[in-house]
């Protein structure tokens, strides 16, 4: 439409792949979810960055001066891109796995974790005390299932949920979710990672206590994340990792570590390029408009569930249906096939790549091929995951659809 900003380039959109006879085709990128590829506006910015690149913190030289002043600058515009309060820790980490163990360590004593059986495993796992609650049946459920379980807790409590399903890409009633949380006197913490790529997120305004995601998934893969949230119980907890950075002295007997709640987190050298990788993908998405990110993707996603639904022995995942909102991700079984078979058959012979497996969330996998016909829920079986991105066509999803049909007709 006049007037609409473009999306960014996507590195790699034009890769060609050998298929079945020798052939080259443009590779169908669909794994979105376990990995977007780098934007051309991100790689700018590392390749900017990298002749001037030095340590950051206490260097005097011109160049660590630039660099430290970079990735500051990166966690600012960090602290803007979810929408965080001003006095909010933005802590640079790994990935979402990483910023959800580094929260995990800076509970407050005896503080019992509150965290469904649909999450990923970097939500489920990393607690010392947690109650787990099982799927819900519905939204509302979701709500219902954290307010008995948080009103039976005494002590310290945190809510963990996902704001969008890695396997299904329903979106979670998140604002509803951290009302109840705070009506108990809980935290809450949200995995956005499957949220920041494809909408907008505004911690302040949904009321949120932590938020963690992951550069990789927001089309920087440079190996950086970041947990947002209140700085109260991340300065009064140990150091995650103990080392040069996170101190304000040491002597033979004593350490006494910074109050201030980034530094005292990020010990030893960071990742700087990728924390302005992870900036640059921020930016990317902002200055484009979440309107038209929205619009195209929404487009794409009917497309593909809908000719999915058209195909016999396809049969869709789905906690709440198909009519609940979701970002662009879908989870698939075809009868006869295996996913590994499915996923192979694809990349081989059509130039498709896709995920199978459990996609680290075991027990949601489980429960949502229950009952699925062919789903063998009995803890073995997995899915197949098309997921949807910036350089996602209609020719890709056509030719998705169009190899699973002939897939089908063989068994």
């Amino acid at each position: 439409m006049p007037g609409e900003r473009s999306l960014p380039e996507v590195l790699g959109s034009d890769l060609e792949v050998p298929v079945k006879g020798g052939r080259l085709v443009p590779y169908a990128n669909l794994d979105y979810a376990a990995s977007a590829p780098c934007l051309a506006p991100v790689n700018a910015a590392v390749a900017a960055a990298l002749p001037a690149y030095s340590s950051v913190h206490r260097g005097a030289g011109y160049a660590s001066q630039l660099t430290t002043a970079r990735y500051e600058q990166a966690r600012q515009t960090v602290r803007g891109f979810v929408g965080a309060r001003p006095g909010d820790a933005v802590v640079f980490t790994r990935n979402t796995t990483d910023a959800t163990n580094l929260l995990a360590r800076c509970l407050p004593a005896n503080t019992t974790a509150v965290v469904f059986d649909s999450e990923h495993h970097a939500s489920l796992l990393p607690w010392p005390q947690a109650v787990r609650l099982a799927p819900p049946e519905f939204p509302g459920a979701a709500v219902r299932a954290a307010d008995e379980a948080l009103a039976a807790i005494e002590g310290p409590k945190l809510l963990v949920v996902t704001a969008a399903s890695n396997v299904t890409g329903e979106l979670w009633p998140i604002a509803a979710l951290a009302h109840i949380a705070h009506r108990h006197g809980a935290r809450i913490l949200v995995d956005a990672a499957q949220l920041v790529p494809h909408r907008r997120l505004n911690l302040t305004a949904l009321d949120l206590d932590y938020v963690a995601f992951s550069g990789h998934k927001l089309y920087a893969p440079f190996g950086a994340g970041a947990l947002v949230g209140r700085p109260d119980w991340l300065t009064d907890a140990d150091p995650y990792l103990r080392g040069g950075g996170a101190t304000r002295s040491v002597t033979a007997e004593t350490a006494d570590w910074s109050d201030d709640a980034e530094q005292r987190h990020e010990a030893g050298t960071p990742n700087v390029l990728g924390a302005i990788a992870l900036a640059a993908g921020c930016d990317a998405l902002t200055a484009t408009g979440w309107l038209p990110l929205v619009r195209e993707e929404e487009r794409l996603l009917s497309r593909l569930r809908a000719a999915l639904a058209g195909i016999e022995g396809v049969h869709e995942l789905s906690l709440w249906g198909p009519d609940h909102p979701r970002v662009g991700i879908v989870s698939f079984v075809l009868d006869g096939w295996t996913p590994r078979e499915v996923a192979e058959a694809l990349s081989a012979e059509y130039g498709i790549g896709v995920r199978d497996g459990k996609f680290c969330a075991h027990p949601l996998v489980t429960h949502l091929l229950d009952g699925v016909p062919g789903g063998c829920a009995d803890g073995t079986a997995g899915a197949v995951r098309a997921s949807i991105g910036l350089s996602t066509t209609t020719e890709q999803v056509d030719r998705l659809a169009a190899a699973l049909r002939d897939l089908a007709t063989r068994r």
